[in-house]
């Protein structure tokens, strides 16, 4: 049995249409330079939180930093949050949420905490839940980044 190869179903492009400039390129990537990795990254959010978002379950603690990339550390206990595979999931989905949203939350070290209450709740209501909290935490960056503005501008 021959099988003749099916004719392609992409058009033939040129090399100038292929062309993306990084502007159009997104990276959805998680890598290290989006990490809280150590202790002291943790408590220098602990310590100087700046903004605070808050629901029933969670809590988003978050400080400006230099670097251009955001960065996120996840602390999901297991008082809170019992079984192994609700923690994987909670940490999952606060991943991937944040991801998504990288875009919106340049120069921030952010920690997300898990309450009570997250093991009821089903993946797409945590990631509308999430959703929320990103919005509250940019308005809130967002404005005191306009309200020093201002201050400056009226020295």
């Amino acid at each position: 049995v021959v099988h003749e190869a099916a004719p392609s179903c992409l058009p033939d492009l040129t090399d100038q249409e292929l062309h993306v400039t990084d502007q159009q390129i997104t990276s959805y990537g998680f890598g290290r330079n989006l990490r809280l990795l150590t202790a002291s990254d943790y408590k220098a959010v602990f310590g100087q939180a700046e903004f605070k978002v808050s629901c029933a379950q969670f809590l988003i603690l978050a400080i400006r930093h230099d670097n251009v990339n955001p960065r996120l550390g996840l602390v999901i206990a297991k008082k809170n949050v019992r079984l192994a595979v609700q923690r994987n999931r909670v940490k999952r989905l606060s991943r991937e949420s944040f991801r998504h949203h990288q875009h919106l939350l340049n120069g921030l070290d952010i920690v997300i905490l898990a309450r009570k209450g997250l093991t009821t709740m089903d993946n797409a209501a945590i990631v509308q839940l999430l959703e929320k909290l990103w919005q509250d935490l940019v308005r809130r960056r967002d404005r005191q980044v306009a309200h020093q503005v201002t201050n400056q501008s009226n020295k």
